[in-house]
């Protein structure tokens, strides 16, 4: 018997890979039963096979995005809108009180925080203006700005990054090393890699001419390290921290949950100055010193969040119970337990039913 009432949960980008493990997250709560709304702009026909109805969305770019998202809310009576992409964050904060006119709830911070979070540069101008530790950056909006931004930090003398303002999912960044020629590159790197020469971003950049804003900054060796928290209007309600072990595509395949003193203080001071709500990742990675570095801020919910939920704190359904105005619980961190991803199959015939082995 439920002790709650059951509710239903509108998420985006539900054909990701990652929408498995978040969808688990919300069924396997122990609380109530939630229905689980997808949408997408994948006609990915299994992705039926994940959530209780799919559908089909416009691009986030298009016009009638958000027109869409509110008829399916609509129709569906969701209670709760959990965006997956960070594009659609300002504009579903813009349009917040449409959803709230016909009963939804839409996880997506208030005020100016998230707009300057959920932006490369602007996020670093606010840090280097705030007195928070940051790499050495430049911003480059044009071929002449990239290459006096380049020699600024510091090539060819040593590796450096290129970054899109707006890129997310290993979009828009490469890590150019003048020790790694073409051929270093075709050897002995993956084809997932990030390294490219420096010529080579050259002749990609002036294919076009309106060349993105970019940031070019400190290459940092050091391994990846995640912080994914739940936030209350700038007060950190729980936070868990991971290391990423092995990463594809920007998804980490092992994760181990970790703790770091020096990057929880980061992300508290950050999270506090912005008045960031709701589930927030940041993402860091260690210089040559073994610090961590603050390289970006995902207001949104992680990929990776099935870890979290695993190690004890469900940060996903946490953002529910918070949305509901209900009681948060105290919990604690399993820190060491890793996360191992395999490849689950989903198979469909041509009318899209589902169909199994055997």
């Amino acid at each position: 018997m439920n002790k709650l009432r059951d509710i239903t949960v509108l998420l985006t980008a539900a054909g990701s890979p990652s929408s498995p493990g978040l969808v688990q997250c919300l069924k396997c709560n122990g609380e109530r039963n939630v229905r689980i709304i997808g949408v997408d702009m994948s006609t990915d026909p299994t992705i039926k096979q994940l959530v209780d109805e799919v559908y089909l969305v416009p691009a986030v770019s298009a016009y009638d995005y958000i027109d869409a998202l509110l008829e399916i809310c609509k129709k569906e009576k969701v209670d709760i809108l959990i965006p997956g992409i960070s594009q659609e964050l300002p504009q579903l904060q813009t349009r917040r009180t449409e959803f709230e006119q016909i009963g939804t709830l839409v996880s997506v911070s208030s005020g100016e925080g998230l707009l300057i979070a959920n932006d490369k540069i602007k996020l670093y101008q606010f840090m280097q203006e705030n007195g928070f530790s940051i790499p050495n950056f430049r911003t480059a909006k044009n071929i002449d700005e990239f290459i006096n931004a380049c020699r600024e930090i510091g090539y060819p003398n040593k590796p450096i990054c290129v970054k899109m303002r707006d890129g997310s999912g290993s979009r828009g960044i490469r890590l150019i090393d003048p020790k790694k020629s073409r051929f270093d590159i075709f050897m002995n790197e993956k084809p997932n890699s990030f390294f490219t020469t420096y010529e080579d971003m050259l002749s990609i950049l002036k294919e076009t001419e309106n060349m993105p804003e970019l940031m070019v900054m400190d290459y940092l060796p050091g391994k990846e390290y995640s912080v994914d928290l739940l936030a209350d209007n700038g007060k950190v309600l729980y936070m868990v921290g991971r290391e990423s072990n092995v990463i594809v595509a920007s998804i980490p395949q092992t994760a181990t949950l970790t703790p770091n003193e020096k990057a929880y203080e980061i992300s508290r001071k950050i999270v506090e100055t912005l008045k960031l709500d709701g589930n927030i990742d940041l993402d860091f990675k260690f210089d040559e010193n073994g610090l961590p570095q603050l390289m970006e801020i995902n207001p949104r919910l992680a990929a990776t969040l099935s870890v979290i939920a695993a190690g004890g704190v469900n940060l996903l359904y946490l953002r529910v119970k918070q949305l509901l105005h209900e009681k948060l619980p105290y919990l604690d961190v399993q820190y060491g337990v890793k996360l191992r991803r395999r490849y689950h199959e989903l198979f469909c015939d041509e009318q899209g039913n589902p169909v199994t082995i055997g």
